[in-house]
């Protein structure tokens, strides 16, 4: 038996500036179902599909800062990979996306990689991964 990885979900508190943000990212609305108290979307990236909610009743959490995001149990955050991190690195500051501070950091498993936020504070991870695992 083989699995392979299907969808990640998030729940949002605007689904209109997460599908415009998503979208920026070479992400397609490819499903999507609404009633009066919730929608739902499917954003698809390539093979992965990325799950939208939004809740006419919902609750927002403050985001932290990332490394104290990273110690809470559970999922914390998706990541991209690109080719040329310094390059988009340059288009996220110009268009945007990321802030002028933000900077590329080499993890401890050799990846290159830089985070950014949301429109709802979640962690977005931009990677360049040249190890050939």
């Amino acid at each position: 038996m083989e699995f392979s990885f299907h969808h990640t979900a998030l729940s949002v508190s605007d689904m209109e500036s997460t599908v415009e943000f998503y979208s920026y990212f070479g992400f397609r609305e490819v499903a999507s179902y609404s009633s009066q108290d919730f929608t739902v979307k499917h954003l698809k990236l390539g093979d992965f599909i990325l799950e939208l909610f939004w809740f006419r009743e919902h609750t927002k959490t403050e985001p932290l800062p990332l490394w104290d995001d990273l110690k809470i149990n559970g999922y914390r955050h998706i990541a991209l990979r690109v080719e040329d991190i310094y390059a988009i690195l340059d288009m996220l500051k110009k268009d945007g996306y990321a802030d002028r501070d933000t900077t590329i950091q080499r993890g401890k498993t050799g990846i290159l990689y830089f985070f950014i936020r949301d429109p709802d504070g979640n962690f977005v991870e931009i990677v360049q991964d040249d190890r050939e695992l």
